[in-house]
């Protein structure tokens, strides 16, 4: 009964960190996912669209590299300075092929990135109520209490 027990304990324990364990996303998972919203926010053409997903894939490609190597104890000195640069390089890469009004957007873009989203306002119902999610670390601040 002992033995039956502790293989239920053992097979639930294992279940649970297996799933605690988050999966890294892909470096095509992460640039469909900035083209999409760069799409959506500055209505690229599919020319921009085509030439902003090499960029941006390049560049998830490279950095998710950078992380595995520090993940794995092995990154070096320079390595966080490399990140950074790739992000900027790819992003004064993206600003060449945008035009008019998507380079203002772009930055703002960019601004919310840095910010850690962006905050929405929706309207419940016909009432006047307004919810504003807020995400990023300022959604995670307590709420002072009356």
């Amino acid at each position: 009964m002992k033995r039956y027990i502790l293989a239920v304990m053992l097979l639930l324990g294992f279940n649970t960190f297996t799933n605690a364990q988050q999966k890294m996303p892909t470096a095509q998972e992460m640039t469909v996912k900035s083209v999409d919203e760069l799409e959506k926010r500055l209505k690229l053409t599919s020319t921009q669209k085509s030439v902003i997903y090499n960029y941006v894939f390049d560049m998830s490609k490279q950095q998710l590299d950078l992380i595995k190597r520090q993940q794995a104890g092995t990154s070096k000195e320079d390595d966080v300075t490399k990140f950074y640069k790739l992000q900027n390089d790819t992003n004064d890469n993206i600003r060449t092929i945008l035009k008019g009004d998507q380079l203002p957007e772009f930055e703002k873009v960019l601004e919310d990135r840095l910010n850690g989203g962006t905050k929405k306002k929706k309207k419940k119902g016909k009432g006047k109520e307004e919810e504003e999610v807020v995400t990023g670390i300022s959604g995670l601040k307590l709420q002072p209490q009356p």
